[in-house]
């Protein structure tokens, strides 16, 4: 793999870690249960840990907005398979907007 393909790599992998420690935020109940408040942070820093990675050879600004856009659709569709959340039309045109600004901002 390339250099540039493992940063793109680092980022989505980042972006998932976003994921993950955001449902784990959602299970802790505004950290009332501490153990998965506790996982949402280690996940947090493990995802910046992955982004720190990544910039060593992609921009700050494309790396950040993968590892956002993957968090964003991840939590969304996360968010409807575990807790039963439900975006409206518009929430779901929001995220295709995204979508295509990242993959604008990738190919600049």
């Amino acid at each position: 793999m390339s250099a540039s393909g493992l940063s793109f790599a680092f980022a989505i992998a980042a972006g998932v870690l976003d994921v993950a420690a955001n449902l784990a935020s959602t299970k802790s109940n505004g950290f009332a249960r501490r153990g998965w408040g506790a996982l949402s942070i280690v996940l947090v820093l493990a995802a910046f840990a992955l982004l720190a990675e990544a910039i060593t050879d992609m921009d700050l600004a494309v790396a950040y907005a993968l590892l956002g856009a993957t968090g964003i659709f991840g939590t969304a569709i996360c968010g409807r398979l575990f807790f039963g959340q439900r975006l409206k039309p518009v929430g779901w045109l929001g995220l295709s907007l995204i979508f295509g600004a990242v993959l604008v901002l990738h190919t600049a």
